[in-house]
């Protein structure tokens, strides 16, 4: 039964029901939605949603396929283009939600984080329209190579940064002529629904673009495990990206997932060390909760020390304080929850001899505040350097000629990325083929072109995003041959 039970956030209207098929649907059950700015803040009660919510949602993609795969590129574009601008007109709206909902600072999102969300979009529905199929001779036929829109397309996103990681996932999708269930974690959940509220005013046909909220274990297996879905994508932790791979198995649907990183940070004696510590201390930025940070400082033992005076003066330069302030820099941690994980990988470090420069301790800012921090390991193999954290903890190691750096950027079972300050240009060339990781930054961080591959290697996920690789994914390709000389104009 449709119904839409809408709630206040901080002058915000924000439905808490899903949407389904074009309206929004509530739940029996509920879950309750805090701020990380001040845990006893309750934002909302979500409607839980479960296997029955899960067969509607699919439903509703399944019919609205046959429409939406229909139209052309052209035709899908319009629509994406709509709710680009629609998200254009709301950022402000949409920025002030989210730092409510998961503690991204407003500013961050205000300028930067939401409207990439809108690029996604345009970005999408342009690479789509102006699709240029491939087209070769061979053995006496004319080759094209062409997409088929997919199907039903499952889409299980993180709770940081949630609206623009959706957008991500879901742009291509759409632009491919799939019709999208969207799962959005249950730590942040508004923003995602705000989208809807756009899809709506973006007048797109009912079942094209749904939302489902909930657990992982309740409404995200049973997504996943429908047989009538045909693409599944997800971000999150390796655990539950096994858990949905075996899912994905057992109904042989393609599935793309990015799973976290352990980024090494490169400094060779060359580089500018200056601008490196002040990189380097970036990666404490949202409460070091991105996947894509440089995590591990590897740093060459002839100026240890003296990128150490650097980084370490950069570091007082951040800011713990409330989200929605332009002066602060560290955001809290999302949950009590994770702040505790992240707090005993650093008292584990601690209990095993590892070296603790600074911070290693909860802020008296607030109850979801960590201190930057900065540990030296007893070994290569400890837990800290191992092991992603998501947390503002990063680890220093020292290596003394380029084959060491290599060795022990390569060194984790991660691989989603990794940043290099040299001076170089020949070094810059040998990193950039020697490290493996999906993406590598050289005297720079988080410069991102929307046609590039994104993905990561070993168990930072599998298959890629972006651009074309993305549009080929939610994508069925077949190859048309036509016998030369046997049609005409």
């Amino acid at each position: 039964m449709s119904t839409d039970r809408r709630i206040d956030v901080d002058g915000v209207s924000v439905s808490a029901c899903h949407f389904i098929g074009g309206e929004r649907v509530d739940s029996p059950e509920t879950f309750e939605d805090r701020s990380p700015l001040r845990w006893e803040w309750k934002l909302a009660d979500v409607a839980r949603g479960g296997a029955l919510e899960a067969q509607h949602a699919v439903s509703a993609a399944k019919v609205a396929f046959g429409q939406w795969s229909q139209l052309s590129s052209h035709e899908r574009s319009e629509y994406l283009h709509r709710l680009a601008d629609l998200i254009d007109e709301n950022v402000d709206m949409i920025a002030h939600v989210e730092c409510l909902d998961m503690a991204m600072l407003e500013e961050s999102l205000r300028l930067r984080v939401i409207p990439r969300g809108a690029r996604n979009f345009r970005a999408y529905g342009e690479l789509a329209a102006n699709y240029e199929s491939r087209q070769w001779e061979s053995n006496g036929t004319a080759n094209t190579v062409l997409r088929m829109p997919a199907g039903p397309t499952v889409i299980v996103t993180p709770w940081n940064a949630p609206f623009m990681l959706s957008t991500w996932k879901c742009a291509p999708a759409l632009a491919a002529g799939n019709t999208v269930i969207l799962k959005p974690a249950e730590w942040s959940p508004l923003s995602c629904s705000l989208l809807m509220d756009l899809v709506q005013q973006a007048e797109f046909p009912p079942g094209v673009f749904n939302l489902v909220q909930g657990f992982g274990n309740e409404v995200g297996a049973a997504l996943v495990s429908d047989p009538r879905v045909r693409r599944i994508s997800f971000t999150g932790s390796p655990a539950t990206g096994r858990l949905i791979g075996e899912a994905a198995a057992r109904n042989l649907v393609p599935f793309t997932a990015e799973l976290g990183g352990k980024g090494p940070f490169m400094v060779f004696a060359d580089a500018d060390l200056d601008a490196a510590a002040h990189k380097a201390a970036v990666m404490y930025d949202d409460a070091g909760q991105v996947c894509l940070a440089g995590t591990r400082l590897l740093v060459e033992e002839s100026v240890r020390e003296r990128f150490l005076v650097l980084f370490h003066e950069a570091t007082l330069q951040h800011v713990l304080g409330d989200s929605r302030e332009s002066a602060t820099t560290i955001s809290p941690l999302i949950h009590p929850d994770h702040l505790a994980r992240v707090d005993a990988f650093v008292q584990r470090a601690r209990t095993h001899g590892d070296e603790v420069h600074f911070g290693g301790q909860a802020h008296t800012a607030g109850a979801l505040w960590y201190e930057p921090t900065l540990i030296s390991p007893l070994s290569n193999e400890s837990e800290v350097v191992q092991n992603e954290v998501f947390g503002p903890v990063l680890t220093i190691q020292s290596f003394t000629d380029e084959a060491e750096a290599i060795e022990l950027a390569n060194s984790t079972a991660y691989g989603l990325s990794a940043i290099v300050y040299t001076s170089n240009e020949s070094r810059a060339q040998r990193l950039g083929a020697a490290l493996r990781a999906g993406t590598i930054w050289i005297n720079t961080f988080l410069v991102r072109d929307l046609t590039a591959p994104f993905g990561g290697a070993g168990i930072s996920g599998i298959g890629r995003e972006g651009g074309d690789y993305a549009l080929d994914f939610y994508s069925d390709l077949k190859t048309l041959q036509i016998k030369e000389g046997t049609v005409h104009g």
